[in-house]
C-alpha cells in the first residue's frame, strides 16, 4: 500500500514539475545518460539566478523523487530504483496497438496524412536496439514522426502541433482530428480538433468521424505492403540467370518462397509483420516468375533443387544461414533444402505442403496417377497446352485460382474435360482475399513473364526424383514447423501424419478455415503462428512493438 501511494502520489508531481528533469529530457536539453548542460533548478528557485552544472538526468530524477517525498512524508521503499522504473517506463512504450498501426494506414490509404507527436527523450544508455526498432516502426507507417527532444516542445503545446504542420506542409486549417493523450484544449485558432484518449476503440470512431475514414476493427487484415513501399532488389547468379527480391527488417534472416501460380507479392501481409517482430524478411519471385529469370532457351532440367532456390543466392548477400519459409511449391523445396543443404539451414517452415519422401521404386509421374488430387499435373506436362489456357484470360486466371476457404470453386478434372477451367461460367467474381489493385498485380507480372516458367516446375518432376534419388537421405534436423489448412482441396492436412519421424525437433500449426491460400486467407493467424515459432527457434524474443 505504501508503495502503491509512493507511485500514485509524488511520481506524476515530479514528472510534471516544469524545470525537472524528465520535462527538460523531454524538450531535449539533455539527455538520459549523458553530461550536459542546464539550468541548475533548485538554485534557480532560491537565487533566481541561472547558474550553468554539469548534469546527469538520471541522478537528478532521483534526487528530485527524494525531495517530494519528503515533502510529502512518505518513506520510499527500500528497492526503489530510479533506473528500473525509466526501464519499464522505456518498455511500456515499445507497445504500440496493432490497430492503431491499421487505422494509420486506412487513413494513408484514403489520402489522409498521419503524424506521431510523442515526447522522447534521447535515449543514450545501453539499451540495445529497441528505440530505434520503435521509431523504425512508426516511420513505416506515419507519414512524420516528431519527437519532443528534437523539436524542443512538447505536447500538448500548440507549438509542437505547428511544428508537425509546418513539416508536412499543410496549414493547420486543413486538420481533422488530433489524438491526444492530454486533457488540455487545443486553441481553436490552429483548426484543431481534440480526443481525449481515455478508450482507443471510442477514441478511433471519433477520429474516423473527423475524417469520414470509416474505423477499422481489430479483426480486419494485418498492414500489407505496396510494391512501392519495399526495397526491391536484383541479384545476377550468373550470365543470363536473375533473381529478384524484395527485402524488409533486420535481424535473422527469413526467406520467403511462393508457390504456383504466385508471386513474392502473395507475402504481402507477412512481410510487415515478420520485419516489425525482428527479422530481416526477404521475399523472392521464385524462379520463372515476375522479374527472375528462367532457365535460358526454358530446359526444365535447370530447375532441378541446387538452382531452384541457388545457393549463391544467399551466399550473394552475405547470409551463411537462413530460415525457409514455403507454401505450395516453396513448401516442396524448403524441405528439400533443409534436408540436403542443413549446413546452410537455421530453420524450416512450411505452409499447406508435407515432406514427402522420394520414393525410389517409383517415379514421380507414375505415383500423381493414383492421386485424383493431383491430377493437374499431368494436364501441366505438355508444353503450351495449358499455358494457352490460363493465358487467354488472366483476370479470370486469378479469380478462379485464388479463392478462400469459404469460396472454393469447382473444377472438373482436366484429364476428362480437356481443360482446366472448361464447364465454368466465363465471369467469375473476384475472392474477398484480393483487392482490385492486387488483382491488378498479379495480372500484370504474369503479362510479362507468362505461364512457361512457372509450369516447368511441374515438368521437372522426374528429373527431380532422380536427383533426389541420387542424394545421401537423412532426416531434417533443424528446428521446423508444419502450418495446415482445414480447407485446402488439394494438400490435406492428414498428408502429414507421421511427418515427425523425418522431423524429429517439428512443431505444428493448424488453421481450420483456411483453404490452400494461407497466407492472403488467413493472414492474422498465419502471422501470430510463424512469429510465434520464429521467436521460440531463434531464442529470446524480440521486443513487441
Amino acid at each position: 500500500m505504501v508503495f502503491g501511494c509512493f507511485l500514485r502520489g509524488f511520481l506524476s508531481s515530479v514528472a510534471s514539475q516544469s524545470e525537472g528533469a524528465l520535462i527538460q529530457a523531454e524538450r531535449g536539453q539533455v539527455t538520459l545518460n549523458q553530461v550536459g548542460l542546464l539550468v541548475n533548478t533548485l538554485l534557480s528557485l532560491l537565487t533566481r539566478s541561472l547558474t550553468k552544472r554539469c548534469f546527469q538526468m538520471i541522478p537528478t530524477f532521483k534526487a528530485e523523487c527524494a525531495k517530494q517525498a519528503e515533502v510529502r512524508g512518505v518513506e520510499p521503499p527500500s528497492d526503489w530504483c530510479v533506473g528500473r522504473l525509466l526501464e519499464e517506463v522505456r518498455t511500456a512504450t515499445m507497445d504500440v496497438r496493432d490497430i492503431v498501426l491499421k487505422t494509420s494506414a486506412s487513413l494513408r490509404y484514403h489520402g489522409v496524412l498521419t503524424a506521431v507527436l510523442a515526447n522522447h527523450w534521447l535515449d543514450d544508455s545501453a539499451s540495445g536496439d529497441r528505440p530505434a526498432r520503435l521509431l523504425c516502426l512508426l516511420g513505416s507507417n506515419f507519414d512524420l514522426v516528431l519527437q519532443s527532444c528534437r523539436s524542443g516542445h512538447r505536447v500538448p503545446e500548440v507549438a509542437m502541433f505547428n511544428s508537425a504542420l509546418d513539416q508536412l506542409g499543410i496549414p493547420s486549417q486543413q486538420v481533422g482530428g488530433v489524438p491526444l493523450r492530454a486533457t488540455q484544449q487545443l486553441s481553436p485558432d490552429a483548426g484543431m480538433e481534440a480526443v481525449l484518449v481515455e478508450n482507443l476503440e471510442v477514441a478511433l470512431r471519433k477520429l474516423a468521424h473527423f475524417t469520414g475514414v470509416q474505423a477499422v476493427g481489430a479483426e480486419s487484415r494485418p498492414i500489407t505492403c505496396c510494391p512501392d513501399q519495399v526495397s526491391h532488389g536484383y541479384v545476377t547468379l550468373r550470365p543470363g540467370v536473375r533473381t529478384h527480391y524484395v527485402e524488409m527488417g533486420s535481424g535473422p534472416p527469413v526467406l520467403l518462397c511462393h508457390g504456383f501460380p504466385e508471386s513474392w507479392y502473395s507475402w504481402r501481409y507477412q512481410i510487415p509483420a515478420l520485419a516489425a517482430a525482428g527479422f530481416r524478411v526477404l521475399a523472392l519471385d521464385m524462379k520463372g516468375y515476375g522479374e527472375s529469370t528462367a532457365p535460358p532457351g526454358g530446359h526444365t532440367h535447370k530447375y532441378n533443387p541446387e538452382t531452384q532456390c541457388d545457393l549463391s543466392f544467399w551466399s550473394s548477400k552475405s547470409i551463411p544461414q537462413v530460415t525457409l519459409v514455403g507454401h505450395d511449391w516453396g513448401g516442396a523445396l524448403v524441405w528439400t533444402m533443409a534436408r540436403y543443404f542443413p549446413e546452410r539451414i537455421r530453420a524450416v517452415a512450411s505452409l499447406n505442403t508435407p515432406l514427402f519422401p522420394p520414393d525410389p521404386s517409383k517415379p514421380a509421374s507414375e505415383k500423381l496417377k493414383a492421386l485424383p488430387a493431383f491430377d493437374y499435373q499431368i494436364y501441366f506436362q505438355k508444353p503450351g497446352v495449358a499455358e494457352a489456357e490460363l493465358e487467354n484470360d488472366l483476370e479470370r486466371t486469378f479469380n478462379i485460382f485464388f479463392s478462400s476457404g469459404r469460396e472454393a470453386v469447382s473444377r472438373t478434372r482436366p484429364a476428362e474435360s480437356g481443360g482446366l477451367f472448361v464447364g465454368l461460367p466465363q465471369q467469375i467474381p473476384r475472392s474477398s482475399m484480393l483487392t482490385e489493385a492486387d488483382l491488378r498485380y498479379y495480372v500484370g507480372r504474369f503479362r510479362g513473364s507468362g505461364f512457361r516458367g512457372p509450369l516447368n516446375w511441374y515438368r521437372n518432376n522426374q528429373a527431380n526424383w532422380k536427383w533426389m534419388c541420387s542424394q545421401p537421405t537423412g532426416k531434417v534436423a533443424v528446428p521446423a514447423l508444419m502450418v495446415t489448412a482445414g480447407k485446402d482441396p488439394v494438400l490435406l492436412p492428414a498428408m502429414s501424419d507421421g511427418m515427425e519421424d523425418l522431423v524429429p525437433n517439428l512443431s505444428r500449426g493448424y488453421i481450420e478455415d483456411s483453404g490452400h491460400w494461407t497466407q492472403m486467407d488467413k493472414p492474422a493467424e498465419t502471422n501470430n503462428i510463424l512469429i510465434s515459432w520464429l521467436r521460440e527457434t531463434h531464442g529470446p524474443p524480440a521486443p513487441k512493438l
